[in-house]
């Protein structure tokens, strides 16, 4: 597939401003679920894409991703500790929890740090993962803490092109 970066932000901006027409004319735009929207829009992306390259398209990863990312958001608990200029996150979970705790937050960890001037470390843990997060300022370490370890992992709007790289059946770490 010979989808770059800017032609995938060009369809999605395009298929957001058809969404937005679609709502505005009283059609429904919203095809459900949050992750089966996300896989649909994916979907969507490669069936107008005629280069798609369908023997390595694999909507099973994604799937398998989008629930690594609920079990994380709802159920996982966090336990936050500061220590002078850096917060650390522990984050647990049942068995199941705690390995998508791992995927995620090992495989979120460079795309934090590429997107902050912040240093980020990320461990597995036993039930999970810790992260910390060092910064520079009194003003960056409030940042951490407002948005707190489910803020951080958004950082970056990477998501929707990770999304579409495990549906291809690219890594995209």
């Amino acid at each position: 597939m010979k989808l770059g970066l800017l032609s995938a932000a060009m369809m999605f901006v395009a298929s957001h401003a058809m969404a937005q027409h679609a709502h505005t004319s009283g059609s429904p735009v919203e095809t459900g679920q949050s992750q089966f929207a996300a896989i649909a829009e994916i979907v969507t992306v490669l069936r107008d894409d005629p280069d798609t390259d369908w023997a390595l398209v694999d909507i099973k990863a994604l799937r398998d991703h989008l629930v690594d990312m609920d079990n994380v958001t709802t159920r996982a608990s966090v336990e936050r500790t500061v220590n002078g200029m850096g917060a650390t996150f522990v984050v647990t979970g049942d068995d199941v929890v705690a390995a998508s705790i791992r995927r995620m937050v090992l495989a979120h960890r460079p795309m934090l740090q590429g997107s902050s001037d912040w240093t980020v470390i990320a461990d597995e843990t036993e039930g999970g993962a810790s992260m910390l997060v060092q910064v520079g300022s009194d003003e960056e370490l409030n940042q951490v803490l407002g948005l707190g370890f489910f803020g951080l992992m958004t950082i970056g709007a990477h998501h929707q092109m990770h999304h579409l790289m495990i549906a291809t059946g690219r890594s995209p770490h």
